[in-house]
C-alpha cells in the first residue's frame, strides 16, 4: 500500500503518518512511544499538521516505523466538529459547523481509503483586548458563551447576567 494513501481507522486513537515530508512543521517528541494493536512499541517522532494537495489534518502523530497512514475515526468524532459516515461502498466526512462535505473515500476490500480530506486549518491573529471566548479559543470560556451554547445559541438579549 502506498505511503500517500490514508486509511480511516476505528482502532487508532490519533491520526498517524510515517511520511515526514507531508508535515508542515514537526514539533519533536522524545521518549514517547505508541503501542500498536500487536503490543509493538513505536517511537513518536513528533506531532503537527499534515497538508498535501488532497489532504489536510491537524494533530497528526509522526511515527517513522509505521507503514501506513491512519486517519482516526475516533479523533474526528471526539472533536465534535465532524460527522463521519459509512456506506457499503463509500465514506464521507462532514464539517458540522459549515455543513460542508470535506472528505470522501471508497471501500477497498474491508478498508475505507480516503480520496480527499480537507479539514479547515484556522490561523487566528488577534489583539489581546478582543474577547475571543465566543470562538472557544480561551480555555476558560465566558459564562455567556457557555449558556449560549447550552441553550441552542440563544441571543445575548435573552440572557440576563
Amino acid at each position: 500500500m502506498s505511503h500517500s494513501k490514508w486509511i480511516l481507522d476505528f482502532g487508532a486513537s490519533h491520526h498517524i503518518s510515517s511520511d515526514s515530508s507531508s508535515f508542515t512543521y514537526v514539533s519533536l517528541s522524545f521518549f514517547i512511544h505508541i503501542m500498536t494493536v500487536d503490543d509493538t512499541l513505536m517511537p513518536l517522532a513528533g506531532v503537527d499538521s499534515v497538508i498535501t494537495p488532497h489532504l489536510s489534518l491537524l494533530n497528526v502523530y509522526l511515527i517513522l516505523k509505521l507503514r501506513l497512514n491512519l486517519a482516526s475515526v475516533g479523533q474526528f468524532c471526539n472533536s465534535n466538529d465532524y460527522l463521519v459516515m459509512f456506506s457499503s461502498l463509500f465514506c464521507y466526512v462532514q464539517d458540522l459547523q459549515s455543513q460542508k462535505l470535506i472528505g470522501t473515500g471508497r471501500r477497498d476490500n474491508e478498508l475505507y481509503i480516503l480520496n480527499e480530506l480537507k479539514v479547515p486549518i484556522v490561523v487566528v491573529f488577534a489583539s489581546p483586548t478582543i474577547d475571543l471566548s465566543s470562538f472557544c479559543l480561551n480555555p476558560f470560556p465566558s459564562s455567556f458563551y457557555l449558556w449560549h451554547s447550552c441553550l441552542g445559541h440563544v441571543s445575548s438579549s435573552r440572557l440576563k447576567f
